[in-house]
């Protein structure tokens, strides 16, 4: 006779809880006894973490707010009305528009290609995408102006006679901006694209969609998220650039002067109260954006 007791279910998934209980070897105590004495350890690493961006973020950005404010609504009310101020904040807006919406378009095909193909110079491809993460701004603004300037042997005097002149104009903000905010959408959708894989797109085409079809209904809503963040941390790395964009835009007051430079400036004039107001409403900005989207950002979402 047969064995009518059934197949045998063997459990190979353990729970959560037998991964996390402790040996049968040691008894409860000890584990406890153990758990206890990590604790401290713990503590202690958590309070080093914390005083040391208390230290190095918090309390300096804290220090900025506190001069703001130190000497009431006036001076803040004069220094944002400075037409000096508000055609630095114009300009700087509409440079940072500019290069997060070129970093987005380009950003999401570029990381596309790394991703979804395999072609030869893909890792000589990668690794330029990092350069503006590991060349300091000042040698991108001087490597702009060599190639792009009047008094070059590039492109610059080719432009100029054309009447488009890029050093020491918009133009050349742009560029700058763009060049050292233009990893962090690609970094941001790269792990992503990797995760989500292939499959759904391989179906989707397999049922007729086009390219653009599949992108916009499986690809987009996959890292719609990843590309906000990385939006985000592009537009605000394209408000506080410094270094690039002195050397390109010649800092031409009411012209040029983005408003990085205008703190700059302001400081070294001895108006270091509008230098903290100007100072304090940039990274404002900045924070808010990142604030605004960690709230939006479903849990879960890449």
């Amino acid at each position: 006779m047969g064995d009518a007791s059934g197949p045998v279910v063997v459990d190979l998934d353990p729970s959560i809880d037998e991964i996390d209980a402790p040996p049968a070897d040691v008894p409860p105590k000890a584990s406890r006894a153990r758990r206890g004495r990590r604790r401290p350890v713990e503590y202690a690493f958590r309070a080093i973490a914390v005083a040391y961006v208390f230290f190095l973020v918090v309390w300096p950005v804290g220090l900025v707010g506190v001069k703001t404010f130190s000497k009431g609504l006036k001076p803040v009310g004069d220094a944002l009305t400075d037409p000096q101020v508000v055609h630095a904040f114009r300009l700087t807006l509409l440079v940072a528009v500019l290069s997060v919406v070129i970093n987005t378009v380009f950003g999401v095909g570029i990381s596309i290609l790394l991703v979804r193909y395999r072609f030869p110079g893909r890792r000589v491809l990668s690794a330029l995408i990092d350069l503006p993460l590991s060349v300091s701004p000042v040698v991108v603004g001087l490597a702009l102006v060599l190639v792009y300037g009047g008094r070059g042997n590039w492109f610059g005097p080719s432009l100029e006679r054309a009447g488009i002149q890029v050093i020491f104009a918009t133009p050349g903000i742009v560029l700058a901006t763009i060049f050292v905010s233009l990893p962090l959408v690609v970094r941001e959708l790269v792990p992503v694209l990797e995760e989500i894989g292939t499959e759904q797109e391989q179906a989707a085409r397999s049922l007729g969609a086009s390219a653009w079809q599949s992108f916009w209904r499986i690809t987009f809503p996959a890292i719609r998220w990843a590309t906000v963040y990385g939006v985000v941390l592009s537009l605000a790395r394209s408000l506080g650039e410094f270094g690039a964009v002195k050397i390109v835009s010649g800092n031409f007051v009411n012209q040029t002067q983005t408003v990085t430079l205008v703190v700059e400036q302001k400081y070294q004039e001895f108006q270091q109260q509008t230098a903290y107001i100007t100072s304090f409403f940039l990274a404002a900005v900045s924070v808010l954006c990142l604030v605004i989207v960690s709230v939006l950002r479903p849990k879960g979402e890449q």
